[in-house]
This record gives C-alpha cells, structure tokens and sequence, in this order.
C-alpha cells in the first residue's frame, strides 16, 4: 500500500510537470456566478420610512395636498402592486420643540411634579398625523410600527430643553419608561400596535432640534428599568437600541448591551443610522439589526438616477446591497417618505399646492421593497464579477428574487448557475436614468442556468416565481 501511495504521488507529479510545461494547455475557465436558494443567510424583516416631525401632517393636506394626490402618494409608498410596498412606519414619539416641520406634539406637556408625582398626559388622537398615517399603512398590510424618542420632555433632562441634547436624568428614568409605555397604550387604543419601540435617537450625536445624549452604559441602565416596565405593562412589543447616528459607533452600545444580561434580554432589535459612513462591519450581535434611518445629505432636490452628487438613486441601490450584505442587516428604513422643499426624501410634495415629485431615490429603494417580502431570507451569492453588486432573496410564498447593481458603463452580459431556483418564465425590471421598475425582456432560463442582459449604471431585477 506504502508502495502505491509513492507511485501515485509520483505520477500526480509528473502530470503536474506535464501541464505546466505545456503552455497551450487550456487554463480551467472561472466557475461562474451562482445563487443557492436552497441556503440561508440573515431572514429580512422588510424596508420602511418615517413621517415623523408633522410630516404626516402634510401628506394629509396640511399644505395643499387633495384627496386623490394624498391616495397617490400613500399608493406609491405602501402599495405592492402600485408602488413600493414598504413594511415598516417609523414614528417619532413627541417632542415639543418649535421649528418647523421639526415639531411633534408631547402627551405629557408640563411636569407633574416630581418623578413620583401622577403624569396628566395628553393625547389628541392625531399624533401630528402619524396616527391617521399608521392606520392607513394598515389597510395596506403594514405590521411593523416602530416608535421611538427622539428626546425625553425637557423637566426630565439635565439642560430643561428637549433640544440641544442634554441627558437623562436618574431620577426620572422611571417615569421616563412610563411615559413611553403610555404612547404605545395610546396607539393601542386607537388600533395600532406598536411592535417596536426606542427610548432614543443618535444618543452619540448633539442636534440643535430634539435630542438627548446617553453613553453606552446609561443605555444600558436605563434598559434595566425600561424592559421590565414593558413587560408588566401587557404591551406585546419589544425593545430597539440605540439608533447611533453612526453605525460603526452604534457598535459600542451593542457591545454594551451583550455584556449585560439584563439589558440584553430587553432589548430585541439592535439599530443604527450610518450618517457618519457606510456599514463597514456587522454588529457584535446575534440579535435582528435594522439600519434605522439614513438619507443622502445636501440643500438641493434631487431627481437623477446616476449624476455623481452621491444624492441620487444609485447611491441609495448601492446603500441597499451594501447594507444587507457587509453589514448583515435584517432590514432597511429610509429617513423620510415625503416631505417639503430641499428634501432628501423619496418624494416632494408642493409648498403649497396639489402636487409632488419622485426622486429616482424612491425607486431604488421601492425595487427592493416591492418584491422582496417581510420574512424572505437572503440567500449566498458566490463568484460575482467585480463589475456586479449582487444579493438574491427567497421570499416565503416560494418567489425568489435576484438584484443586480452593474456599476459598470457599458452593457454587460451574465450567467448565473441557480440552485433552487429553475424558472421557465422569470421576470426582469430595469432601474435607471430612464426606467423605473420598467418591465424588460432581458433574461432568460434554461434548466438551472439564467441569462441576463445588464444595463450599464442600471439596477436588474429579477424575479422567479
């Protein structure tokens, strides 16, 4: 047997030497792309938006808006077959600080007297629009409604202003937590379940509008108090954490929040924003991580798909596929749905007027959410082109979907070996300059393999049923 091993070897080695002496010997061709559907990665738990700050308020006519642009504009934000189907409403809880369109009514507007004193809040059963908004979203089958604070009320926090930051104070952390458990009571019972729930927004950055610093560590104290308020309060929602302005320093308050069971076990969903650069890691987290809020900054409306400003459409699909991807992210929620002027939303209503405009930013975003479906699961993608960002979902109705970011400037073709996901029939959908979603004839299936024709600087979709 010793024998024969030696043989062997030495027989493997001459054919080495044969081969790599012969220079005409063809090279192995490159395995080409492959999508297994059969495989799992992270589950998604969908793409959102927030109206929050009155915003709402304009999207129901508070500047113009008719009856029939309002059910447009909710249309191409909620809806699956007429626009983006986007699955999840952010909500900012109140705050009364005056700027405009930066002003959410409080429901506990004076101190009471002391932390131990009994709250009179205040509810008006509008919410600065968001409670209509929220029951509309549920004709439409949203189910995730996230709430979250972007201060406490200023007689709680250490500068007596619910603007400029500012923290909170200990003694107040009790009624702090009661006063957020008495929001999602209100939503309650106006029929709106609040699924998810922050106590905080960019506690590592001082805004000069609503806000409020906490550290890691009061973070966690402050979970300490928070979780276990909820739990007695009957509410069937679970806790978020932090929603860091940036996501590499939201990093800290989830390390924060591993190393302490108690705060651990509060809290459900880890969020983070990326304002201060793209996610480059995962968090150090086992939990669901959502990217919680970002949008391109800048004082100009915007339209283009792929002009170079880093404000445009493009930038928002290579956002998306970079998020989900490196930074492992269970779901994606865009700053604003629509709002007035400058804005980096993903549409500009008229101020006044009856009319609105969709940035190419929408639509790159609505590529993902409109069919890729709460529960789907991201799937491996493995030999992609340098040229070609790429990420594949299977959807729990058994539709799998394949988005394909070419970011290079000439037509490109590509063939992809499919596990689990033979289509006699599959769709394709063009995202660019001139298409939005548009249908196109650009891929094709035999057995296991798909073929697909790739725009240059365009977004493919690509849809299995």
């Amino acid at each position: 047997m010793k024998r024969l091993t030696a043989l062997t070897a030495v027989l493997m080695l001459a054919l080495t030497s044969q081969a790599a002496a012969d220079p005409e010997r063809p090279a192995a061709a490159p395995a080409r792309p492959a999508v297994d559907f059969h495989a799992e990665l992270q589950p998604i738990d969908g793409f959102g938006f927030s109206m929050a700050f009155q915003r709402a308020d304009l999207l129901h006519g508070a500047r113009g808006l008719s009856p029939a642009k309002q059910r447009e504009v909710l249309d191409l934000l909620l809806s699956k077959d007429k626009g983006a189907g986007l699955s999840i409403l952010r909500l900012g809880i109140g705050s009364s600080t005056d700027r405009v369109y930066d002003h959410m009514p409080t429901i506990l507007p004076a101190d009471p007297g002391g932390p131990d004193a009994t709250p009179k809040y205040v509810w008006d059963g509008w919410d600065g629009g968001q409670v209509r908004l929220a029951k509309e979203a549920k004709t439409y089958g949203v189910k995730r409604f996230f709430a979250d604070a972007w201060s406490a009320p200023a007689f709680m926090k250490t500068n007596g202003s619910e603007n400029d930051g500012g923290e909170l104070l200990p003694e107040w952390r009790q009624a702090y937590a009661n006063y957020l458990v008495q929001y999602a009571k209100f939503y309650r019972h106006e029929g709106v379940r609040i699924t998810d729930l922050g106590f905080t927004n960019e506690p590592d950055w001082t805004a000069t509008y609503a806000s409020m610093r906490f550290t890691p560590q009061q973070a966690v104290d402050f979970l300490k108090v928070l979780g276990p308020t909820v739990r007695a309060s009957g509410l069937k929602t679970g806790l978020v954490c932090c929603d860091a302005a940036g996501w590499d320093r939201q990093v800290a308050y989830t390390e924060a929040i591993e190393a302490d069971p108690v705060a651990a076990k509060a809290v459900r969903t880890i969020t983070g924003h990326r304002y201060s650069g793209p996610t480059a890691v995962p968090q150090p987290t086992d939990k669901r991580v959502w990217m919680s809020e970002w949008s391109p900054d800048g004082t100009t409306w915007n339209e283009s798909w792929d002009d170079g400003t880093g404000y445009d459409g493009f930038t928002v699909a290579a956002d998306i596929q970079n998020t989900l991807t490196v930074g492992n992210a269970n779901a994606y929620v865009y700053w604003t749905g629509a709002s007035l002027g400058a804005t980096r939303g993903l549409i500009q209503l008229a101020n006044p007027g009856d009319d609105y405009r969709v940035s190419k930013r929408y639509w790159a975003l609505a590529a993902f959410s409109r069919f890729i479906r709460p529960d789907a699961v991201r799937v491996p993608v493995t030999n992609a082109g340098p040229a070609l960002r790429i990420t594949a979902f299977r959807n729990t109705d058994g539709s799998r979907v394949i988005e394909i970011l070419n970011t290079a400037t000439t037509e490109g073709s590509a063939e992809f070996a499919l596990r689990g996901g033979q289509d006699r029939h599959p769709d394709g959908y063009v995202t660019d300059e001139t298409h939005s979603i548009t249908p196109a004839d650009i891929v094709s299936t035999h057995g296991t393999t798909l073929t697909a024709t790739l725009a240059p600087r365009a977004l493919t979709t690509i849809v299995l049923d």
